[in-house]
């Protein structure tokens, strides 16, 4: 098409129809119109990207929902506007009425176009940012595997890497301790155009602020007592590669003003010396602490944090993705076991009272616990009381009915399918589909919750150590409808 705007006026009174196609076009507005017959007959003529549907009366009988359902069957983004009053609006579906995004009165006024155009334009925009979003979600949601996890808020960071891995931009990692942070900034670099380069971390926490000029640039023999021979820095070595400043906000101000020359000019001296040395370095920081907060009281200097912070991607805490716990501890069970230590399975009891603990250090506490378990039990299957006290959020008397089997044996049904009441750690000789045995885990637990809370989705969401907004997702996935 020609115009940037373009209508599809649907109309059985032809006379106004042809007139208001000609004020479209002389207002460089591209107008189609048919009749409703036609519309029903000729499914080409709502085009791919059209601003917007106009709805004029209608001499047949159509109900309103069917003909918006009609319409979004051809394009899913297109908003309507009427130019006629339609029987029927309050009852549409949510979805349905918001694409009833305006009216135009008539006569024609140029103000009132305008304005109902623009919430047009408006809706189109966030419908496909949001269904581009979700499909980024999707088509990503099997990249980065090793980001364990299949919960929205990991999707989310995983389409967010996938959209920043291979574009030459500093990155600002945030999250609590133990979320993840460098794991997220090793995969960026290892899928960017940098990946056979070097990849440098440097904890800027963990290094004597009287020692960290020399550890990021270097410095030359004599610079200072101990400097018996020249030493190149963090920088140098991280020469077309990955800086990743690990607890960034923990670096000393006069380091920042140094820090922000060095990326302002990609350029240096080392420590005790005169020649500038230069280098392609690309830069990702990580921290955990409040970093607007630290600028409002000085600590963090503004311009430094601009710098850095030029693609943002924020950890989700561990008891923000609880449903992810399961391939977490499986994950990590696995990687206790190629270290050499003892192989543990936990069951159903042990992830329910789990999924109750706030973990306040995140996958890091996860991973330890794991590690300990394993040294402590070996080969063991871990309940409630192998769990240590702190993790313990259940007794046995406690727990739902189907917990309380004795950890032998599986139980087989007679459809010859292992019950989900059994423990998860117990395999059929026949093998079993992993996915959909989670999936029935997951669906029970949350059917036990409502349960235990009267069907009170904000009580069943506390039970669960989820967000409300999660459980209700779970829900609608599952099928399950409060009793």
């Amino acid at each position: 098409m020609s115009h940037s705007l373009s209508l599809l006026l649907i109309d059985d009174n032809l006379e106004r129809s042809r007139m208001l196609q000609a004020l479209l076009e002389y207002s460089d507005i591209d107008c189609r119109s048919v009749d409703f017959a036609g519309w029903s007959q000729q499914p080409g003529v709502l085009e791919p990207g059209m601003t917007a549907v106009v709805l004029g009366d209608c001499r047949q009988d159509v109900a309103l929902e069917a003909l918006l359902t009609q319409i979004q069957g051809r394009d899913p983004h297109v908003p309507v506007l009427s130019i006629a009053d339609w029987i029927g609006s309050q009852g549409l579906s949510a979805p349905l009425r918001g694409m009833l995004v305006g009216q135009i009165d008539l006569p024609l006024q140029q103000g009132q176009l305008l304005t109902a155009l623009h919430q047009a334009q408006f809706y189109r925009q966030q419908r496909e940012a949001a269904n581009g979003q979700l499909r980024l979600w999707e088509d990503h949601s099997k990249l980065y595997s090793h980001l364990v996890g299949g919960s929205l808020p990991m999707r989310r960071v995983r389409a967010m890497m996938a959209q920043v891995a291979d574009r030459d931009v500093s990155v600002l990692i945030t999250g609590e301790s133990g979320t993840g942070k460098e794991v997220v900034a090793r995969n960026l670099h290892n899928s960017s155009s940098r990946a056979d380069g070097p990849f440098v971390p440097v904890n800027c926490g963990a290094i004597p602020p009287e020692l960290l000029e020399s550890e990021l640039f270097g410095h030359e023999k004599g610079a200072f007592t101990g400097a018996v021979s020249s030493r190149q820095g963090r920088f140098e070595l991280a020469d077309g590669g990955t800086l990743f400043l690990d607890e960034i906000g923990d670096m000393p101000l006069p380091m920042q003003v140094k820090l922000l020359r060095v990326l302002q000019e990609r350029c240096f001296e080392r420590v005790g010396g005169n020649r500038t040395i230069e280098v392609d370095v690309r830069i990702i920081a990580a921290t955990h602490k409040d970093l607007d907060s630290m600028i409002t009281d000085g600590s963090f200097r503004e311009d430094l944090y601009y710098r850095l912070n030029v693609f943002p991607i924020e950890m989700p805490a561990l008891r923000e993705r609880m449903e992810d716990l399961p391939a977490l501890l499986n994950e990590l069970v696995s990687r206790a076991e190629s270290s050499g230590l003892g192989k543990v399975q936990f069951h159903d009891s042990a992830l329910l009272s789990l999924s109750r603990h706030q973990w306040p250090g995140n996958v890091r506490e996860l991973a330890n616990l794991v590690e300990r378990l394993s040294i402590l039990h070996p080969g063991a299957v871990i309940s409630v009381n192998e769990l240590p006290q702190k993790f313990r959020y259940l007794e046995d008397e406690e727990l739902p009915a189907h917990l309380q089997q004795p950890l032998h044996a599986p139980l087989i049904n007679d459809a010859g399918m292992i019950e989900l009441s059994t423990a998860s750690s117990y395999l059929p000789p026949e093998g079993l589909d992993l996915k959909q045995y989670l999936g029935e885990l997951e669906q029970s637990l949350i059917e036990q919750a409502l349960t235990e809370a009267d069907n009170v989705v904000a009580r069943a969401a506390d039970l669960l150590s989820i967000r409300r907004t999660t459980l209700v997702e779970k829900m609608r996935k599952f099928g399950i409808v409060r009793k």
